[in-house]
């Protein structure tokens, strides 16, 4: 009987191990640091400022990511379209908005009274606030990604479901809802998942225009006391708790899709 011998791997074991004593001694400095108090990283951890900025943060990324997901969905079917202007309006908003960097959109956004004072009866100032100025550039921005990943999708989608829904004499939008973005999920869910990760971490960047957000609370907190590095520390705590949290529950709707039928054979 023929004895099958493991294929050894001694680098892929030292760089594990080399990789590992790096994580340790990194986390040992920082926690036996003496130019990190402790006590207020605790202090502020679950702070009231901190929690409404968490709270801030996370509406602000779920209401981003509903105008997105609408806006995307929109756009990946006018860049799908035969009619040429459709395609190149939305081809040019997908172009114009991912080709220039979502805190200039930001600043833009929050600083709009200084090219419009009104917005038709409405005081520009009083009608974007800073909370809303962050849901509008987040959201604006976030349907350009979801565009892409929507058409991505749809295009997955064999020609002859298309093909087979015409044939049962449905209409385009019934075809639409009912066989063609339920199979389209499938390549849709991972990328958005990770794209709504990205968001949630890029909501800090409306702290430019006080958005309210967790980055503002502590950034606030920490202009008062002069604990820059602590606030930041408890700052980084909360978006990695947000973004486990996100990355679990994408990995069970990738789960259910897969035992849907829907997905690629995961058990």
């Amino acid at each position: 009987m023929t004895r099958i011998v493991p294929l050894r791997r001694p680098w892929l074991w030292t760089g594990s191990a080399v990789v590992g004593v790096l994580l340790v001694l990194l986390a040992i400095s920082v926690f036996r640091n003496p130019n990190i108090q402790h006590p207020v990283i605790a202090q502020y951890q679950f702070a009231p400022a901190i929690m409404q900025g968490l709270r801030t943060t996370v509406v602000l990324a779920v209401l981003a990511e509903i105008i997105g997901l609408a806006l995307g969905t929109v756009l990946a079917l006018m860049r799908l379209s035969s009619s040429p202007v459709l395609r190149l309006s939305s081809g040019f908003y997908t172009w114009l908005v991912r080709g220039t960097p979502l805190l200039v959109q930001i600043l833009l956004w929050g600083n709009l009274a200084l090219l419009f004072q009104h917005i038709g009866p409405f005081d520009t100032n009083t009608l974007m606030t800073p909370f809303v100025a962050s849901v509008v550039a987040l959201g604006l921005n976030e349907g350009a990604y979801m565009a892409e990943i929507m058409r991505a999708g749809l295009l997955a989608v064999d020609h002859g479901q298309y093909e087979a829904s015409q044939a049962l004499g449905m209409r385009r939008a019934l075809a639409m809802r009912r066989i063609i973005l339920p199979q389209a999920l499938r390549v849709i869910i991972p990328p958005a998942g990770n794209q709504f990760i990205s968001l949630l971490k890029a909501t800090s960047l409306v702290s430019v225009i006080a958005g309210g957000d967790l980055l503002t609370a502590a950034e606030n907190i920490s202009s008062a006391n002069l604990h820059t590095i602590e606030l930041m520390l408890v700052a980084t705590f909360w978006y990695l708790v947000l973004t486990t949290i996100t990355s679990i529950g994408q990995y069970f709707v990738e789960r259910r899709l897969a035992r849907s039928g829907t997905g690629h054979g995961a058990r």
